[in-house]
């Protein structure tokens, strides 16, 4: 039988991990330190980035993520109109032998696209487990650096069994929720989504950020630590609703789905972007919002 000693160590170890999510927590030390806190207003005036360069970055990581995986979409390109398959060439079999196609990990197209990567590693917080860090090159004031991956919960669905012990669930402006959980419960209901609204082919989101490998290397925004008093924000969440408009055969990379198949309206995303020059080797830190009228 473990000691009462071991047992408050392990309770203690937990906390320090979980803390930084807790809402009560939080709530304390944003009145004990304001620059934490980022105050907003309704609707469209909390935009660090315009809707438009969000959408533009996304297609532009997205179609060349499309292109570098054309031997697996061949399915899904024969069912595209010919002006989009245009887009879309593939080679046949004399040009594959002449030049073999290289395979670029989505780490590389990110980098080549972007002009950084980020990747996943031990947070530099004290026992804040996992965070994110630019693992290549140099993210600019402005840029679109990450999304927040998960099933999205509008504020009158059910969501209690999903949130025990969830650090994971994001809070929109407007009461939207977003459980960015890989595990459990959370992923099970993600997965059972996404296969409801497939098609055949195509694909309406990306499941593989349930996985240690996401085909979008974006879908890590869960695991970005908030901010603290050692350490200030370099990044904001914002949030983006993704036009009914946006390129069909490219929603598979989107990492968010609706948990009510009949839910109105366009697909609620969150990205996070960079609030400053973020260079290789920074980790990503967030800061809370509040919503003011």
């Amino acid at each position: 039988m473990p000691s009462p000693g071991s047992v408050l160590r392990a309770f203690l170890t937990r906390w320090r991990s979980y803390k930084y999510r807790f809402v009560p927590w939080v709530a304390l030390n944003l009145a004990r330190n304001r620059r934490t806190l980022r105050h907003v207003s309704a609707g469209c005036s909390d935009k660090v980035m315009a809707d438009a360069e969000v959408q533009s970055s996304l297609i532009t990581l997205f179609r060349t993520l499309f292109r570098t995986d054309l031997n697996q979409q061949k399915d899904l390109l024969i069912l595209l109109p010919t002006i989009t398959r245009a887009r879309y060439p593939v080679p046949d079999a004399r040009d594959q032998q002449q030049c073999p196609h290289v395979v670029l990990h989505v780490d590389d197209v990110m980098y080549k696209c972007l002009g950084f990567s980020i990747d996943r590693r031990p947070s530099s917080l004290d026992a804040a487990g996992t965070g994110v860090f630019v693992s290549k090159g140099f993210v600019p004031k402005g840029a679109l650096v990450s999304m927040y991956p998960g099933a999205v919960y509008q504020n009158y669905e059910p969501i209690f069994f999903q949130s025990i012990g969830n650090p994971f669930i994001f809070r929109c402006l407007d009461g939207i929720f977003i459980d960015g959980n890989d595990k459990g419960i959370s992923k099970s209901v993600y997965r059972s989504c996404s296969r409801r609204d497939q098609l055949g082919p195509l694909k309406m989101c990306d499941r593989t950020w349930l996985t240690s490998s996401p085909h979008n290397p974006l879908a890590i925004g869960q695991y970005v630590n908030n901010c603290s008093n050692e350490h200030e924000a370099n990044v904001c969440y914002q949030e983006f609703d993704v036009p009914e408009f946006f390129p069909v055969e490219l929603r598979q990379y989107i990492p968010n789905i609706r948990y009510s198949h009949d839910m109105e309206g366009p697909l609620r995303c969150v990205v996070l972007v960079a609030l400053r020059d973020i260079h290789c080797g920074e980790e990503l830190f967030s800061n809370y919002f509040t919503l003011v009228e």
